[in-house]
């Protein structure tokens, strides 16, 4: 939001209340709201039991340790929305600045009204002398731009929007992927690759995200046509992106990966975010040999036709073109075997566990019911919508419906 005057004026006004004018460090030392230094103060409201907050705090603590230590004039203030002072204080532990005291429950609510607070984490920035809001974006702009949001005014936002729209205009695969002190990307067994490898070749730039479902669906497709691509001579590389806050578990993932990644816990990786302006995941975003976006997600054409999607490549209008009358052509000549026996497998189970043969289903109305067992909604609608669908059919003269159960395999988020 634009920059606004805060009623009252000046940091006494708004975080003093009652007799206490005061914040304390988690040593439990008081500190007087008048001796606090800063030409901008950012309240902090957040809570152990967030997950957001969680993902978030360590972020915030890393820039402003990065600020302090630059000597920039700067604060933080904590105020918590935890039920308890056990679960304050084993989370105010962990920051290196300042709280509104958990005992001032009062005053902790009037601060939540004050700035509106409707979700957390929230973080209001403030002109420290004037108490003039800067940006109740606090988390949206540390998140993207870390340090470089400093001092967190509109208009240095803008600037750097200004910088990353003139980047977008001027990209190169180093602009994207290399920063100051690394012009390299690594591969699953640690070597650097020099960035400069990449240099004319399409890369796909992937997201990943370890244990997400929908990620752990597509990955193993991708190195599919990853493979296929590199088999045909193809100039493909993909670069994965890691979101996950867990070095372990990236390292795990990546170990099985056959291309490369920007090394885990690098700040590009949350930078990217924003400039990709990912809003969704899996995401493969393509970049030409020029250094070009050429695609902001491929993942939905990979979706849709799976292991086929490598005759796309790459995937410009006359490819996409090809690929869509190939899917129709295969919709066309679609029978129930071709959906539903592999190899030897020429059956499905019956409800007694008999082996009932796909060749007797041919010629009878089939429904395929996509589900799993810890799905309450899948659980509630089975029987008795099947029962319903059945008895209209016979009602209608359509005679009955076989229906076959796809247990799902992706695991519960």
């Amino acid at each position: 939001m634009a920059a606004s005057p805060t009623p009252g004026g000046g940091l006494g006004a708004i975080l003093a209340a009652g007799d206490r004018d005061y914040l304390v460090r988690n040593s439990g030392e008081q500190v007087k709201i008048s001796s606090i230094e800063g030409d901008t103060v950012a309240i902090y409201f957040s809570a152990s039991w967030c997950p957001p907050c969680q993902r978030f705090t360590p972020k915030l603590i890393e820039a402003y340790k990065e600020l302090t230590s630059n000597g920039k004039s700067f604060e933080v203030i904590f105020v918590s929305g935890d039920q308890d002072e056990e679960a304050f204080n084993a989370y105010f532990a962990k920051m290196p600045w300042l709280a509104v005291p958990f005992s001032d429950s009062e005053g902790r609510k009037s601060l939540d009204e004050r700035f509106d607070v409707n979700g957390i984490p929230h973080l209001v920035f403030l002109d420290a002398k004037t108490g003039e809001v800067l940006t109740d974006e606090g988390v949206e702009f540390v998140s993207e731009y870390g340090i470089e949001a400093y001092p967190f005014t509109t208009e240095r936002i803008n600037e750097l929007k200004e910088q990353e729209k003139a980047a977008k205009d001027n990209q190169t695969i180093h602009s994207v992927l290399a920063t100051p002190n690394r012009n390299y990307v690594i591969s699953n067994t640690g070597e650097k690759v020099p960035i400069v490898d990449l240099e004319g070749k399409y890369v796909g730039i992937c997201f990943v995200v370890n244990s997400y479902p929908p990620v752990e669906e597509f990955t193993p497709v991708l190195a599919k046509i990853y493979a296929k691509l590199k088999e045909v001579g193809e100039k493909f590389e993909v670069v994965a992106v890691s979101l996950d806050s867990d070095e372990e578990s990236f390292n795990n993932s990546f170990s099985s990966m056959p291309w490369l990644a920007i090394p885990h816990g690098d700040k590009m990786c949350q930078k990217l975010v924003s400039y990709f302006e990912l809003s969704d995941l899996p995401t493969l975003v393509l970049i030409g040999p020029d250094g070009k976006t050429l695609s902001s997600n491929i993942a939905d054409i990979i979706n849709e036709h799976g292991l086929d999607a490598w005759e796309g490549f790459p995937f410009n209008a006359e490819k996409l073109e090809i690929l869509a009358e190939k899917a129709k052509a295969k919709a066309a000549s679609q029978t129930l075997e071709s959906l539903l026996v592999t190899g030897d497998v020429d059956f499905v189970i019956g409800k007694d566990g008999a082996k009932v043969p796909v060749a007797e289903l041919v010629g009878k109305t089939v429904l395929l019911y996509f589900s799993a067992k810890w799905c309450g909604p899948c659980r509630a609608c089975c029987c008795p919508s099947w029962v319903r669908v059945r008895g209209r059919r016979l009602q209608e003269g359509l005679g009955s419906v076989c229906v076959v159960c796809v247990p799902c395999q992706l695991r519960r988020v």
